[in-house]
């Protein structure tokens, strides 16, 4: 069994994934999910986080588990079923390097990926699928935001998550409805409009999404 983790961001108005460059076989040289097979005393959650600091270098992170992949030609080595972790994470945070088990790392926008090893662009499209059903329900788009923020910032990270604009009126009187932003009484200045108000994510109101 192995596990695999998509760790994802926003870079450059875009929203980016994190890759690691295959060093040995099968698929040497080929970009991929950062990976490997869980070892006998491990828990799959350890194996991710153990794997994601041997490839990239990144660690101390919070790791959902998102979904098992196991069709059976999925690996040339064997019969592997993989279970995915996902991670939404700001990447001006993470300090990002190619560690042992890779040849290089680097960000890639999921809406222009490399050819990728394994069946690593299917689970990466079903991770984005997952991402932007999340944004209904819970609130995940908050993670890649700094402690305070505007909404117009805020429906920046939608739109670039959702890949398409949003009616700016209709989106702010959703998301100030549901109660889970703190106006902060600050403001601040975006480009030639007036000053901008500040907000912040209010975890006690979290569960009215």
């Amino acid at each position: 069994m192995t596990v695999d983790v998509v760790m994802m961001s926003l870079r450059r108005r875009d929203l980016q994934v994190l890759l690691i460059k295959r060093r040995s076989w099968p698929y040497e040289g080929m970009w991929a999910i950062p990976g490997g097979f869980v070892n006998i005393d491990e828990s799959l959650e350890t194996a991710a986080k153990r794997e994601l600091q041997e490839e990239t270098g990144v660690q101390d992170v919070y790791l959902e588990q998102l979904y098992t992949f196991g069709d059976p030609g999925r690996d040339p080595r064997t019969r592997v079923i993989t279970v995915v972790y996902f991670a939404l994470l700001d990447s001006e945070r993470l300090q990002v390097k190619a560690a042992d088990d890779a040849a290089d790392v680097g960000w890639f926008s999921v809406y222009d990926l490399p050819s990728l090893a394994f069946d690593h662009e299917k689970i990466l499209h079903y991770s984005l699928e997952r991402l932007r059903g999340k944004l209904d329900y819970t609130t995940i788009a908050f993670s890649l935001l700094p402690d305070q923020f505007t909404l117009r910032e805020l429906q920046r990270v939608y739109e670039i998550i959702l890949h398409k604009r949003l009616d700016k009126r209709n989106f702010r009187k959703k998301i100030l409805s549901t109660g889970i932003l703190e106006d902060t009484g600050a403001k601040k200045m975006e480009g030639t409009h007036r000053p901008a108000r500040l907000y912040r994510f209010n975890p006690a109101a979290e569960a009215k999404l």
